[in-house]
């Protein structure tokens, strides 16, 4: 039995439930002899893979739903095993190259090769072209996006991309000067309650008010965080009564502990101690960048006013080298101990600006 955020899922581009402005220049796009490379982009929960899926729908028609799901195998330049797990139907492939680390490049070109290399199969289908859907682009090594590049120049006859991404900024200027940018906002609250309304209807319970707006500010914009909210509450009390609270996922109650730990003491023995606490996150798959994001939101929300500005700051700098470097522990470290060394010099009275 699957979850209701994929269950009541929308299938078509009528069947969206907010930007409807977006919604027709997508159908017109499909409709249209001329379909270009594409950037999706907008925060996590916003619609992105939905709408992507609806347009793919629009141009071939139902058969982009008969997905498989193959494990395929590459060999790196050193002659390492690289695998890598691709969704595909008769029209689209999905792949998710970021998961490989420093060998998406050597993904990119090999799948993009063979798809651009081979006409489409489908002699019925719409469409002369294939499409690669390229998930989490913003997370791409820049070798992996200049072979992007490339590709996405060579092969335009055969061959369709369309990048998702939560951020334009990692992008390379090429990338984006060769795709249409389509931007996914995040929905309002009004827009929420109604995607909630209408799958309590397909569920058959009634929603009501005050717990539709508890998992809207929860959710903070994440319309699939919002229903898996509502399926987790409809679980716990099928009458939506009573005092119904929201539980936080595991890694995010340990990122507090973690925030916590960081304000309660400055010394090196906690620095170690915190180290061991990243780990236990990494190891469970948890991004650095949502770690240290989370950990410094805690952080901030618990120190005086004139520290949260030199906190954030520090956290925009280690995030950037989280991203360029290849110890991800090191640079959360760091910033752990930039941190704390910041509160120190605080409740010492000491002037922070002598500090950089």
């Amino acid at each position: 039995m699957s979850l209701w955020v994929d269950q009541y899922r929308p299938r078509t581009l009528d069947e969206l439930h907010y930007h409807p402005n977006l919604s027709l220049r997508l159908k017109s796009l499909a409709a249209s002899g001329d379909f270009p490379h594409m950037l999706f982009y907008g925060p996590s929960g916003a619609g992105k893979k939905t709408r992507i899926m609806c347009t793919l729908r629009a141009l071939f028609g139902a058969g982009t739903e008969k997905l498989k799901i193959d494990q395929r195998v590459f060999l790196s330049p050193s002659n390492r095993k690289i695998e890598v797990n691709i969704v595909q139907s008769n029209y689209h492939l999905e792949i998710t190259p970021s998961e490989t680390g420093n060998y998406d490049r050597v993904v990119i070109q090999e799948v993009l090769k063979e798809i651009a290399q081979t006409q489409q199969v489908d002699l019925s289908a719409k469409q002369r072209f294939k499409v690669v859907i390229i998930n989490e682009a913003d997370s791409l090594s820049r070798d992996a996006q200049a072979a992007l590049r490339r590709t996405m120049e060579k092969y335009m006859s055969n061959l369709r991309i369309i990048l998702c991404a939560n951020s334009t900024s990692r992008l390379i200027a090429p990338i984006k000067s060769r795709c249409l940018l389509i931007r996914v906002a995040a929905p309002s609250g009004e827009e929420m309650q109604e995607c909630m309304k209408h799958v309590a209807k397909r569920v058959n319970f009634p929603l009501p008010t005050e717990v539709a707006q508890k998992i809207i500010d929860d959710s903070e914009g994440n319309l699939r965080k919002a229903i898996l909210c509502l399926e987790a509450l409809k679980t716990q009390s099928p009458d939506l009564s009573g005092d119904l609270t929201i539980a936080k996922p595991d890694w995010e109650t340990y990122c507090h502990k973690v925030a916590d730990m960081i304000i309660q003491e400055q010394t090196p023995a906690r620095v170690m101690d915190v180290r061991a606490k990243f780990y236990e996150l990494l190891t469970h798959c948890i991004p650095p960048g949502i770690i240290l994001k989370t950990v410094a939101e805690r952080v901030v929300e618990r120190v005086d006013e004139t520290l949260k500005p030199e906190i954030m700051h520090w956290a925009a700098i280690y995030d950037v080298r989280l991203r360029i470097g290849s110890k991800k522990i090191y640079h959360l470290e760091a910033w752990v101990v930039k941190v704390m060394s910041l509160y120190k010099r605080f409740i010492c009275g000491m002037d922070l600006s002598d500090f950089d």
